[in-house]
């Protein structure tokens, strides 16, 4: 799915379930308060902090969801075309780095990391 898709989709349910969208400033502390979220099973899960039992059951994918649901409407209040900007800024990151990793000397001596894809199975980053 598109990312204007999406900004459509938020916008939709926005205007006949959530009557209105929050103010910028209130959808900006909200989006703090979900990537703090975000932070805290990454850090309990993957990082060096042991997981509470309370945290166990949180899903990593709804956070995740939150965090970009909150980003779509900051775009759509603020008339940002979130496709066109994250084209554009593929392009930069694509043309900056063409090189740039791949001679990292840094890059090279850690293990290759694997992430799991959406089903399920890992892969070498």
């Amino acid at each position: 799915m598109e990312i204007t898709k999406l900004q459509h989709e938020v916008d939709e349910w926005i205007k006949t379930v959530g009557v209105r969208y929050f103010n910028e400033l209130t959808n900006m502390a909200m989006l703090t308060e979900e990537v703090g979220e975000v932070a805290r099973i990454i850090a309990r899960r993957y990082g060096e902090q042991s997981e509470k039992e309370a945290d166990k059951n949180k899903d990593l994918g709804e956070e995740l969801a939150d965090v970009l649901f909150v980003t779509l409407c900051l775009a759509n209040q603020t008339g940002t075309d979130l496709q066109q900007a994250f084209d554009k800024k593929m392009k930069h990151k694509t043309e900056r780095d063409a090189v740039r990793h791949r001679d990292n000397e840094k890059l090279k001596d850690n293990p290759q990391q694997t992430t799991k894809t959406t089903d399920g199975e890992s892969r070498g980053n």
